[in-house]
């Protein structure tokens, strides 16, 4: 590009996920029904955990971390969504759109990272049931979330630094309903390798980890179940990890799902659409893959239901 055709910006337009005027209510019911239910699904976890003595354990420590991290992660996006749509304003200022960028990243790296050390946990709970309360301590575990808050928001640093770098030209429109690093990254007019070679790196190391080290957690976890003489106990250890397991295959088909089908499509608008699965549709069922199939969780809410009344 020419240098004459790069401009100051001040502010981007985000195309959100359809400009058809009919559709705008119907959009915002929806993604506010959504919003609601994410945000009381997984303050309820939040809240049973912390407040019933039974569940101050490693595994609902752990979980109810995640379903904070779950309420901030739809709370970047979400909300502003809903303001364009009300206010029918299209417009986000330059400095909101690398902050949303910035939490945005923050959180879904958290979410992976919490999801590896939920895999962690589980591994030591059934491959070393013995040592697990040693191993599992609640200093451990206080660690383990601080280095995953610590290493996320280093990354979403790093990343929003070699986007304040960028250029921009004179077309700021967003094809999305969210400043997302990829397309932020397409709407530059300088050089973008430094940007790419990032994310790439990135992606490989904390994504490609993560998924390694839930793989490997998995892997010895079959292999002790396998091994197990009683089918009580295979029933019992496999029950335990059916939640999680069941929440890291919606997290990583969904992302996957977004990110491989972009490229054979090269079509941002359903890129877009997409990423309401993993950035919506995931965190709104979590707390339903978790309490359905959780005696304990179940108990807590009970209770706290019964104290309240």
């Amino acid at each position: 590009m020419e240098p004459g055709n790069l401009t100051r910006v001040s502010e981007f337009v985000l195309l959100g996920l359809s400009e058809e005027p009919d559709l705008q209510p119907l959009l915002f019911g929806l993604f506010l029904s959504m919003y609601v239910i994410t945000v009381l699904g997984n303050l309820l976890i939040v809240l049973a955990v912390s407040s019933d003595s039974h569940l101050h354990t490693p595994m609902y420590f752990f979980l109810s971390n995640l379903s904070f991290v779950d309420i901030c992660f739809t709370s970047t996006t979400i909300p502003k969504m809903l303001v364009n749509i009300q206010t029918q304003s299209k417009l986000i200022t330059y400095e909101g759109c690398i902050t949303q960028m910035y939490f945005f990243i923050l959180f879904v790296v958290l979410d992976n990272f919490l999801l590896t050390v939920m895999a962690y946990d589980r591994f030591v709970a059934i491959c070393h049931p013995l040592h697990y309360a040693v191993i599992m301590h609640p200093r451990l575990c206080g660690q383990l979330v601080l280095v995953s808050w610590i290493m996320s928001a280093l990354n979403a640093l790093l990343q929003s630094l070699v986007v304040l770098r960028l250029s921009f030209c004179a077309d700021l429109q967003i094809p999305h309903f969210f400043c997302e690093l990829n397309q932020m990254t397409l709407l530059a007019c300088s050089d973008t390798f430094l940007n790419n070679l990032v994310i790439y790196f990135v992606t490989v190391l904390v994504g490609g980890g993560a998924v390694a080290g839930i793989l490997y957690s998995y892997y010895r976890i079959v292999s002790s179940i396998c091994g197990m003489s009683s089918p009580q106990g295979k029933y019992k250890a496999f029950s335990t990890c059916a939640s999680h397991l069941s929440v890291v295959s919606l997290f990583y088909l969904t992302i996957l799902g977004v990110y491989l089908s972009s490229p054979a499509t090269h079509n941002a608008h359903s890129s877009a659409t997409a990423s309401v699965l993993y950035t919506v549709v995931t965190p709104m069922l979590n707390p339903f893959i978790y309490s359905l199939r959780n005696k304990d969780i179940k108990k807590a809410l009970k209770r706290s239901f019964v104290m309240t009344v």
